[in-house]
């Protein structure tokens, strides 16, 4: 018989689900220093490769759950109630049915973004973050900080590592139940570290990221290389974060990302997140370091860009890119 996502939660949480109380949670955004793209096993998200990110500070999901007076479950999204039968409101409920389990108790959870959703800035990694955390309150479960890692994963891969802030290693595991693939904070803090996000577009992308995975281990020839290098890459990164060396983690991260996309492009039919403006800002990104000035950049998937440079380098990146707001430049430690 098939490991499913609920008799890995049964397996852990071996009592009754209790009526519960009030809570709320906020998790973090993270941006991929090495991505994450390719699953060894789709129903637990079980990835091919570990990944390494950083997160974003106060940019990201909080999400609250509480009782429902209405007799039925009730989702919001940004203040707006969601009805029932779209996609986002039947992935919430799925995922807190898991630990609902057979408890008749409906809920309202309001989930609110501070970053654009479904637009590729990981908006659905903090989101399943932050439900994992009020889910864990909200039924005083108890569990911790690598135990609701993996179940978040199970939500969405990339939630893995919205549990924690700052660096952040989502080992890939071994384990059948995916138990062992979760992820630990480093204890690692850089204060000059900075990132530029550089929104290109902000809509929902035409083809989500689980199925934009899919597409690329199925039909892309280069996939075959993106384990190994992926590792490498790692182990690289890390490294850096240590020796607080930007260019080594700058050019090893925009490497890393497009080469993830160069996967992605070579997939059948292909597969192009990337916007013209993508491009000329990609260009921009690469002029500016031509003048002396280490930027770097990565993307995830989907057409925005996150820059990567150290403080001292702010002023010059701010002159290159008006469009960057007080509020698209994040200090992820202050």
């Amino acid at each position: 018989m098939s490991i499913t996502k609920q008799s890995v939660v049964n397996s852990i949480l071996t009592e009754s689900t209790q009526l519960g109380t009030a809570a709320e949670a906020f998790a973090p955004s993270n941006i991929a220093l090495c991505k994450y793209w390719g699953k060894r096993e789709a129903e637990l998200n079980l990835p091919i490769n570990g990944s390494l990110s950083i997160s974003l500070g106060e940019l990201g999901s909080r999400t609250s759950i509480v009782e429902s007076d209405s007799g039925s479950d009730q989702v919001y999204l940004n203040d707006k109630l969601i009805e029932p039968t779209d996609r986002f409101a039947t992935k919430v409920i799925s995922f807190l049915n898991l630990f609902r389990r057979e408890l008749q108790q409906p809920v309202v959870i309001k989930t609110v973004n501070n970053i654009p959703t479904a637009a590729g800035l990981a908006s659905s990694a903090s989101g399943f973050a932050a439900l994992m955390l009020a889910i864990n309150d909200f039924y005083r479960f108890g569990l911790g900080n690598e135990v609701l890692s993996a179940f978040a994963r199970m939500g969405s891969g990339s939630a893995s590592r919205s549990v924690f802030q700052g660096f952040v290693e989502w080992q890939k595991g071994l384990r059948e139940d995916g138990m062992d693939s979760c992820a630990q904070r480093l204890d690692l803090e850089w204060q000059g570290f900075r990132i530029g996000l550089l929104k290109v577009a902000t809509g929902a992308k035409k083809v989500d990221s689980r199925a934009g995975m899919q597409r690329t281990v199925e039909s892309a020839p280069l996939y075959q290389a993106w384990p190994e290098q992926a590792a490498k890459d790692l182990q690289t990164i890390k490294r850096a974060i240590e020796d607080k060396d930007i260019e080594l983690l700058g050019q090893t991260a925009e490497q890393n990302a497009l080469s993830m996309h160069a996967t992605m492009i070579g997939s059948w039919p292909p597969l192009l997140y990337w916007q013209p403006e993508s491009v000329a800002a990609m260009h921009r990104v690469w002029e500016l370091r031509a003048l002396g000035v280490p930027v770097y950049l990565t993307m995830d998937a989907g057409p925005n860009l996150k820059l990567l440079f150290t403080a001292e380098y702010e002023a010059q990146v701010r002159d290159a890119f008006p469009e960057l707001t007080d509020l698209d430049l994040v200090a992820p430690f202050g």
